[in-house]
């Protein structure tokens, strides 16, 4: 079988390469390449059955990405929600610690287009310490998460001791992994690998599957040997025109998922990010999508639909509008858009509250 490094040696990273093969005009993806790196590593375009299909419009450059006029380079605001370089502190109990710049598969709708892969975004030894001595200095935070770039495309050995150096400090109580590894490059997720994560659990791992046709035999094995070592994993799908847009697609999507072991997580609504324009869905179509999952599948088969806030303001959840009315009578609308009243409790005086907090306390 062939290493997960022999076959990301072997990724394509000119656009004339693919476009000759699939018989294209390359020029207008040269110029975005120029601005926007291009990765595809020879497994992932395997995935890809035709031109424009749902795999190609995630790896492929493609021309509407220097057009675009509403987006915006940092739209999440991550730069000025930095304390040191590569850690991102914007909820109180947890920070985002970026520990590696490159990624198996460059995404074309990645909210960090603006530096993934690109020559001025450093993640060195230097960073990695500021970052690990900042979250030693703020006993608020709880929940790191790694992220990248890719953060499993850091070797083995760098891995163990960037998380041996984390879960030696006290008040860190859970570590993420954010990786789209099982899905672009599940050769990477070797035994040696697992062996390395599993000596600091609670360790859980965030993935990153956008279509059914990325659940194959191969990551379908990666996500089964992260399971097994008691590795609880979750997908966080970004919502897509033309790629997952169709609420019978998603649906699929998050019941393959449930079958590999995979918990859905997030569906995104695509962030404001700088390239991405075309890729951007209305909220109405998004909660579309919800409509036809919620009690159309398994319960556990529906992720929270979130709008991660432009600017900085964090993840806000979304839901079709089943609560009706408010107030003695409760008024709900099912899925299938029948109504039906629940009679509601008197609300807790303010006095009987401030008991029951004090008990709970006690």
């Amino acid at each position: 079988m062939e290493s997960w490094q022999k076959i990301l040696q072997n990724s394509i990273t000119d656009p004339t390469v693919l476009a000759r093969k699939f018989g294209i005009d390359p020029a207008p993806l040269l110029k975005v390449a120029e601005r926007y790196p291009m990765r595809i590593n020879p497994y992932y375009l395997s995935l890809i059955r035709e031109v424009g299909d749902p795999i190609w419009k995630q790896a492929m450059p493609d021309a509407l990405e220097l057009q675009d006029k509403v987006c915006h380079v940092d739209p999440l605001n991550e730069e000025n929600q930095s304390p040191v370089p590569n850690l991102v502190h914007r909820y109180p109990d947890r920070v985002l610690f970026i520990i590696s710049s490159t990624c198996a598969m460059y995404c074309r709708f990645c909210t960090r287009k603006r530096k993934v892969g690109c020559a001025d975004m450093a993640v060195n030894d230097t960073t990695i310490d500021d970052g690990i001595a900042y979250i030693q200095q703020h006993p608020e935070i709880r929940d790191v998460i790694l992220s990248g770039g890719d953060p499993l495309l850091r070797s083995d050995e760098s891995l163990d001791s960037i998380l041996k150096r984390l879960r030696a400090i006290p008040h860190i109580e859970m570590i993420r992994i954010g990786s789209r590894i099982p899905v672009v490059l599940p050769q990477r997720i070797t035994p040696n690998l697992v062996r390395v994560l599993r000596r600091y659990h609670p360790i859980y791992l965030n993935t990153h599957f956008n279509h059914p046709d990325e659940i194959t035999p191969q990551s379908t094995r990666a996500c089964a040997r992260l399971a097994n070592a008691g590795i609880p994993l979750g997908n966080q799908t970004v919502l897509m025109r033309g790629v997952n847009d169709d609420p019978l697609v998603m649906r699929r999507l998050m019941q393959k998922l449930l079958m590999i072991r995979v918990r859905p997580y997030y569906i995104y609504q695509a962030d404001l990010v700088q390239g991405t324009d075309h890729f951007r869905t209305s909220v109405e179509e998004g909660l579309e999508v919800m409509r036809a999952l919620r009690g159309h599948t398994s319960g556990m088969a529906v992720p929270a639909y979130v709008i991660d806030a432009p600017g900085g303001g964090g993840k806000i959840p979304l839901l079709p509008d089943y609560l009706q009315q408010l107030g003695d009578d409760v008024v709900l609308k099912n899925y299938k858009g029948d109504t039906y009243h629940y009679p509601n409790a008197e609300p807790a005086e303010a006095d009987e509250r401030v008991i029951v907090r004090q008990a709970d306390a006690g």
